[in-house]
């Protein structure tokens, strides 16, 4: 019997200039010290110069813990997709988990998902649900559900992105088969869902949440705009395209993104997602 604990994967995360260094920090070590299942090394893009209150506690993360990290520095700012992709490029091992510098990960996060992929090995990505808050863990505001079976995935696909990003545990070789992570403006992930969907690689989410989210007005701000709805109407084209969807089907999404991510205020654009697009939890 395999235990999962001596299944080894890389964890890859990234930080910019904005990034608040006590959210960065607790975010580490909800996926380093505070896991049940710990990576077997962390790799850490620095995406362009930093301030130094925030450079400063990458040394300080490295002394929390005795695993390996690996930091890799740009003398510009490269974005999302390019430091995402550099450093899986840099990792040593085949499976691959994402986080990102400000979110919270569960701490059996890594434990349910290694679980899951050793009983369920053609498994390429594996995310999981997300619960977002503001302020504080316990100030939930909402929850991202995606579905969890691979058909399922592949059919949420053609309306919504499948799968909660910095969730995943994938595969290196899956990504290799499809190019890996491409920058598309706000939209990379998708993106590449997209093109695993039509590699016939095998989707999954764990029914569980393992991440909590920091929520707000700005996050709703970033799915607005004339420049955001472009990059969404691309997404959709290239379904349409490969015959993903149909006409009909790319005429609603497109439709619907217009007046939400276009015609709408920020104010009331924040209001749609949280009732229709997130499950409110009346548990907290």
């Amino acid at each position: 019997m395999i235990k999962i604990k001596n299944i080894d994967f890389s964890l890859c995360m990234s930080v910019y200039r904005n990034d608040n260094p006590e959210d960065f920090v607790t975010a580490y070590n909800s996926v380093t010290t505070e896991q049940t299942c710990k990576p077997s090394e962390v790799v850490l893009v620095v995406d362009g110069p930093i301030p130094a209150e925030l450079d400063n506690v990458i040394p300080q993360m490295a002394e929390t813990s005795d695993i390996p990290l690996n930091v890799i520095r740009f003398a510009e700012n490269q974005g999302h997709a390019i430091a995402r992709q550099t450093a899986i490029d840099a990792s040593k091992y085949d499976l691959i988990a994402i986080m990102d510098s400000d979110d919270i990960a569960a701490p059996d996060r890594f434990e349910k998902q290694i679980e899951y992929l050793v009983k369920h090995p053609d498994t390429d990505v594996l995310g999981g649900q997300i619960a977002e808050f503001i302020g504080e863990v316990r100030m939930i505001t909402g929850m991202r559900i995606v579905p969890t079976s691979d058909k399922a995935i592949k059919q949420y696909l053609k309306s919504r992105c499948p799968m909660n990003f910095m969730t995943i545990m994938i595969k290196k070789d899956a990504l290799r088969r499809v190019g890996g992570i491409i920058d598309w403006y706000c939209e990379e992930d998708y993106y590449l869902w997209i093109r695993m969907a039509m590699a016939n690689c095998i989707f999954a989410n764990h029914s569980d949440i393992l991440l909590y989210a920091r929520s707000g007005e700005a996050m709703y701000q970033r799915r607005g705009g004339w420049k955001y709805f472009q990059s969404e109407r691309g997404i959709q084209r290239l379904m349409l395209t490969n015959r993903i969807i149909s006409l009909p089907q790319y005429w609603y999404n497109v439709l619907g993104r217009f007046i939400i991510q276009v015609i709408l205020p920020n104010n009331i654009r924040g209001f749609i997602y949280r009732i229709f697009f997130r499950k409110q939890n009346a548990n907290h």
